[in-house]
C-alpha cells in the first residue's frame, strides 16, 4: 500500500534552520541600482544573499540537485556548481542558465565580461557564452605538468587571465587569441590563492608554504614576501580605504594583517573562525572585512581600533559541529534550543534569523577565565552538552536551563535570558569518583527544582535559585543500575525514574518514598513524559515503545517495528500522537487513542532528535552529521489527511531534507496531498437509526413561525399601499407659449377597459395537491413532502390552506396528507417538521373535521402517535435533566 509518491502524509518539509556558510568562499558584489554591498554564501544545495549593512537576509536560492562545489557572481548573475555542472542565477533566486560540458567536478569559476571561465579538476578550461550557453574556447592542461590550483584576471589585461598551479608556476594567457604570453617560474610552492592588489600589475600569490608574494607580472619582479606558520594561504584581500594592509586566511582559522609599507606583521587575528578560512574580502573603500569559513559562520568586522586591529561587528552563526539534542522552548512554539558537540548552547528562531542567540560555551570557571583572558578560554571549557531540560516558568528571577555534559559528573545551570552560563554547578558533595557522570536532568513545570540521575543509580534534587541539594531518592541509590530517564509531573506530586537494570519507579516527590516499582520487557534508553495527559513514553533497548498512564501506572500502548536504537521521542501537543525517530533512519508517528501506526517516512540521515512545537504547526529534527535543525510543517492543521492505520508490510518511502527556501515546500506539499483521493468520504445518512428520532436540516425560520403567521403580517403589513411612479418620457413635453411650459399627460379612461379578474388560472391543482393525490393510491409521499420543504412559510400555508373543498381541494387530499404526516412519524423522520405541518393543518381546518368521518379516523391514529412519541422523548429529557442538576449541584 503507497500512498502516491509522497513519504510522509503528515508532515512536509519546510525549512532549515541554522545554515549560514560551508567551506566554500563567498562572494561579495555591488548593487549599483541599490547602492550596497551584498554577500553570497553557500549553505549545501543553495546559497543565501545577505545585505552587508545589517546583514539581513535578502533571498534564499532554489536548490540543485547536489550540494555546490564554488561560487562566484559578476554585477547581473550569480554562478553556481555543483559536480561537473553549472548554473547562473538571476535576482539571487532561479537559475536562468545552466552550462554543461565538462567530464571532471568543477572547481574554479571566474566571471569575464560576456564569458564566464569554468576549470575542472582535470585542469581543463572551458570558457562559456553567458546568454547563449555555448562554448567559445576549451583549454587543456597536462595535470602532472600544471594543475590548476587559482584563476585570476589582472586588471587592465584585456582579454587575459593568470593561472595558478599546484606545482608552483604561473601562466599567463590571452584567451581570445588562444596563446599563452609568459610563464612565471614560481617559488617551488604549490599557488593556493591568486588576488588583484589595488595597484596595477600587482598581484598577491598566497603558497602552500605559508609564504605570501607581492609579485609584478608586467616585469616578473617580486615586490615584497611574507609568511605565515599557519599552514598554506586560503584567501587574500586587500584594504582599498587609504590604508596599506593586506590580510591573509589559514586553515587554522587565524587571520594575519600585513602593512604592505613597513612589510611587516601589524596584527593577528586569532580564532576567527574554529576552521579553515573559506573567504575574506574586504569592502571596497571600506574598513569592512566579511570572513566565512566551516565552521558555519558569516562574520564583518570593523577595523576602526588605534592600533589597526579588527573587532567583530556583525554575524550570523550556527553550530559547527552536529547536534546533540533540540528542544522547543517556552509555549509559543518561536524558540528551539540545541546543543552541539562544538560546546555551546544556542536558540533559534523560527520566526526570523534577527531573533536567533547564542548562549555561548560551557566555562568551568568563568571568573577565572575573565581574569586570565582569552588564551586561557579554550583549556577552561566544558565538554558538549548531551542531555537538557528547560522551563521558562522562572526565567526572569533565576536560571531556568539544566544540562549534564559528556563525561562530567556536575551538570551546569543556564540563563536563557541574559543568554550565558548560570551561576552553579550541580553535582552530590560526597561522591568523589572520577567514573560517575550525570545521564538524565528534568526541570519542574514551576521552574523550581532540578532533577539529576546519575551513572551510579542516584537520583538528586536541587534547588534552581540557590543551587542547594534537596534529597536525594532511595537509602543508597534510587535504582542499581544507570538511571536512563527523571520526569516530574506537573504538579511536584510524583518522579518517575527508569533505570538500566529494567526497572521503573515512582517516587513521591515531597517525602522521597517509593510509591510504587514495574519492571519492564528490556532496559528503557530514554523516557519522556507528556504532563497535561499523565502519558510516559518509553523506548526501550529492544526498539519498541512502552506508553503508560502514570495515574493508573500500567502499561497502556506498546508499540513495535523499528529496527535500529530509538534515539528520541516527542508528543503532539494534544497528547494523541507519539513520534519517534530511530537510526533505521525513520520517523514513525503512532496514534495513541487507536493503538496504530499513522504515519512512516524514511531520511537519508539517521535522525538524532525530534521535538514538536507547542502550537503544533511544526515538527523539528535534527540528523547525524548535519549541522542544521529540520522544520517540517503539520499537514493535518491545513488540509483533510486520512489517520488509517498503516499495514504491517508498509515500506515508506525516502523523504528530502528541506532546504532554507520556504518556497520549497509548495510543489512537496502538493505531492503530498494527492493521496487524499483514496481517502474515504463519510456520508451521514439521513437517519443513523430506526429508532431515533431524527430532525431534519431546515432552518428554523421554515417551520418555527408557521402558526404565527397571521400575526407576522399584520406586524409588517404597510400603512399605506405602495405607489408605483409614473414613468416619465425620454421628451418631456412644453406648451407653446412664451412663458416655458410643462404639458401635463393625458389620463387615460377608457370606458370600455374590462375590470373582470380572469380566475382560471387559479382553478389549475397545484404540484403538491397533484403528489398527495398519487400517494392515495401508491402510499408514497416522499416527492410531497420534498416539495413542501422546498417552500417557504407563507407557501407552506397557502398550500395547506387549498387543501380544503372550499379552496379547491378535497377530502381525498386532506385525507393524503394526514397519512403524509402519519408517515413522518412511523419513521420517525423530520420529527419537528411533522409537528409544526400538523399543527398549521389543525388551526386552519380544526372546523371541518368532525363533519368528515374519514379524516376524523385519521386524526385519532395520529394522536396516539404523536403521544407515544412525545412520552418518550420526554422521558430521555427528563433523565437527562436529572443528570445535569445532580452533576451542578452534588459535592462530588
Amino acid at each position: 500500500m503507497e500512498r502516491g509518491g509522497a513519504g510522509s502524509a503528515l508532515f512536509a518539509g519546510f525549512r532549515a534552520l541554522g545554515l549560514f556558510s560551508t567551506d566554500v568562499a563567498h562572494v561579495l558584489r555591488f548593487s549599483a541600482l541599490k547602492r550596497r554591498f551584498f554577500v553570497t554564501t553557500c549553505v549545501g544545495k543553495s546559497f543565501h544573499t545577505y545585505d552587508v549593512q545589517k546583514l539581513s537576509l535578502v533571498a534564499v536560492s532554489n536548490s540543485l540537485p547536489q550540494d555546490i562545489c564554488c561560487m562566484a557572481a559578476d554585477g547581473r548573475l550569480v554562478f553556481a556548481a555543483y559536480g561537473n555542472v553549472f548554473s547562473a542565477f538571476a535576482r539571487n533566486k532561479e537559475v536562468v542558465h545552466t552550462y554543461k560540458g565538462h567530464k571532471a567536478e568543477i572547481r574554479l569559476l571566474q566571471p569575464f565580461g560576456d564569458h564566464v571561465i569554468s576549470v575542472d579538476t582535470d585542469s581543463v578550461i572551458i570558457i562559456w557564452h553567458i546568454y547563449s550557453e555555448e562554448e567559445y574556447l576549451q583549454l587543456t592542461f597536462d595535470k602532472s605538468v600544471f594543475k590548476i590550483s587559482a584563476i585570476l584576471h589582472p586588471s587592465t589585461y584585456l582579454n587575459k587571465i593568470l593561472l595558478g598551479s599546484e606545482q608552483g608556476t604561473l601562466q599567463l594567457w590571452n584567451i581570445k587569441s588562444n596563446k599563452l604570453l609568459y610563464t612565471f617560474q614560481g617559488w617551488k610552492f604549490g599557488v593556493t590563492a591568486l588576488q588583484q592588489a589595488p595597484a596595477v600589475d600587482v598581484v598577491a600569490v598566497g603558497l602552500t608554504s605559508g609564504q605570501v608574494i607581492i609579485h609584478n607580472i608586467k616585469f616578473d619582479e617580486t615586490l615584497m614576501k611574507f609568511r605565515q606558520d599557519w599552514g598554506p594561504i586560503t584567501s587574500i584581500s586587500f584594504r582599498t580605504d587609504g590604508h596599506p594592509i593586506m590580510a591573509a586566511g589559514s586553515p587554522c582559522g587565524h587571520i594575519g594583517l600585513w602593512d604592505l609599507e613597513d612589510k611587516k606583521l601589524i596584527n593577528q587575528m586569532r580564532n576567527a573562525h574554529s576552521t579553515a578560512i573559506a573567504g575574506l574580502t574586504f569592502l571596497h573603500r571600506e574598513p569592512l572585512l566579511v570572513t566565512n569559513g566551516a565552521d558555519n559562520a558569516l562574520r564583518i568586522w570593523i577595523f576602526d581600533g588605534p592600533m589597526g586591529e579588527g573587532r567583530l561587528l556583525r554575524f550570523r552563526m550556527g553550530h559547527s559541529a552536529p547536534l546533540t539534542k533540540i528542544r522547543y522552548y517556552g509555549q509559543n512554539g518561536q524558540q528551539i534550543l540545541s546543543a552541539s558537540q562544538d560546546g555551546t548552547l544556542q536558540s533559534f528562531s523560527t520566526i526570523h534569523e534577527k531573533f536567533n542567540k547564542s548562549l555561548g560555551h560551557g566555562l568551568i570557571n568563568k571568573k577565572k577565565v575573565k581574569r586570565k583572558g582569552l588564551q586561557n578560554a579554550m583549556s577552561m571549557r566544558l565538554p558538549p552538552i548531551t542531555k537538557f531540560a528547560a522551563e521558562e516558568a522562572r526565567e526572569s528571577d533565576w536560571d531556568s536551563i539544566i544540562a549534564c555534559h559528556q563525561g562530567k559528573l556536575s551538570c551546569s545551570t543556564w540563563n536563557y535570558q541574559r543568554s550565558t552560563i548560570g551561576a552553579y554547578f550541580l553535582k552530590p558533595k560526597e561522591l568523589k569518583k572520577d567514573d560517575i557522570t550525570a545521564t538524565a536532568v528534568d526541570i519542574t513545570s514551576c521552574g523550581n527544582f532540578a532533577v539529576i540521575g546519575l551513572s551510579s543509580g542516584t537520583v538528586d534534587v536541587y534547588n534552581m535559585q540557590s543551587g542547594i541539594h534537596r534529597g536525594s531518592f532511595g537509602e543508597d541509590q534510587a535504582h542499581k543500575g544507570s538511571v536512563r530517564g527523571v520526569a516530574v509531573d506537573g504538579l511536584n506530586q510524583l518522579i518517575i525514574t527508569a533505570g538500566s537494570e529494567g526497572l521503573l519507579k515512582f517516587w513521591n516527590f515531597k517525602n522521597k518514598i517509593l510509591i510504587h516499582s514495574m519492571s519492564l520487557n528490556s532496559s528503557p534508553n530514554m523516557m519522556l513524559l507528556h504532563r497535561d495527559s499523565g502519558i510516559l513514553g518509553l523506548a526501550l533497548d529492544d526498539f519498541s515503545i512502552c506508553v503508560l498512564d502514570i495515574e493508573t501506572r500500567k502499561i497502556v500502548r506498546e508499540f513495535s517495528g523499528h529496527q535500529g536504537q530509538i534515539n528520541d521521542l516527542a508528543f503532539s501537543p494534544d497528547g494523541r500522537w507519539l513520534i519517534s525517530a530511530s537510526m533505521d533512519c525513520s520517523v514513525r508517528t503512532w496514534d495513541l487513542p487507536s493503538g496504530c501506526l499513522i504515519d512512516s517516512f524514511l531520511v537519508d540521515s539517521a535522525p538524532l532528535n525530534v521535538t514538536m512545537s507547542p502550537t503544533g504547526d511544526f515538527l523539528a529534527t535534527s540528523h547525524v552529521d548535519h549541522l542544521g535543525i529540520y522544520l517540517w510543517s503539520n499537514i493535518s492543521l491545513y488540509s483533510v489527511v486520512s489517520l488509517r492505520p498503516l499495514p504491517t508490510d508498509y515500506v515508506p518511502l525516502v523523504v528530502m531534507l528541506p532546504g532554507t527556501c520556504q518556497n520549497e515546500d509548495v510543489e512537496f506539499s502538493e505531492e503530498t496531498i494527492e493521496p487524499s483521493d483514496e481517502m474515504i468520504e463519510y456520508d451521514s445518512p439521513e437517519q443513523l437509526n430506526e429508532q431515533l428520532v431524527t430532525l431534519s436540516l431546515l432552518p428554523e425560520s421554515r417551520w418555527k413561525n408557521l402558526l404565527n403567521l397571521d400575526v407576522i403580517k399584520k406586524k409588517n403589513k404597510p400603512k399605506e399601499p405602495p405607489k408605483v411612479p409614473k414613468s416619465a418620457p425620454f421628451f418631456i413635453p412644453t406648451v407653446p407659449g412664451l412663458v416655458p411650459r410643462y404639458a401635463v399627460p393625458e389620463q387615460n379612461n377608457d370606458p370600455h377597459q374590462s375590470k373582470v379578474v380572469n380566475l382560471g388560472v387559479l382553478a389549475q391543482k397545484s404540484d403538491f395537491c397533484l403528489k398527495l393525490e398519487e400517494g392515495l393510491v401508491n402510499n408514497k409521499y416522499e416527492a410531497a413532502l420534498n416539495l413542501l420543504k422546498e417552500l417557504g412559510p407563507s407557501g407552506i400555508e397557502t398550500e395547506l390552506r387549498s387543501l380544503s373543498p372550499d379552496c379547491g381541494g378535497s377530502v381525498d387530499i386532506m385525507q393524503s396528507f394526514l397519512k403524509m404526516i402519519g408517515m413522518m412519524l412511523d419513521k420517525k423522520r423530520d420529527f419537528e417538521l411533522a409537528q409544526a405541518y400538523l399543527a398549521l393543518f389543525l388551526k386552519l381546518h380544526l372546523k371541518m373535521l368532525p363533519s368528515e368521518p374519514v379524516l376524523l379516523e385519521e386524526i385519532t391514529k395520529l394522536s396516539s402517535q404523536v403521544e407515544e412519541n412525545w412520552i418518550h422523548l420526554q422521558s430521555l429529557f427528563n433523565q437527562s435533566m436529572c443528570i445535569l442538576n445532580y452533576i451542578k449541584s452534588a459535592l462530588l
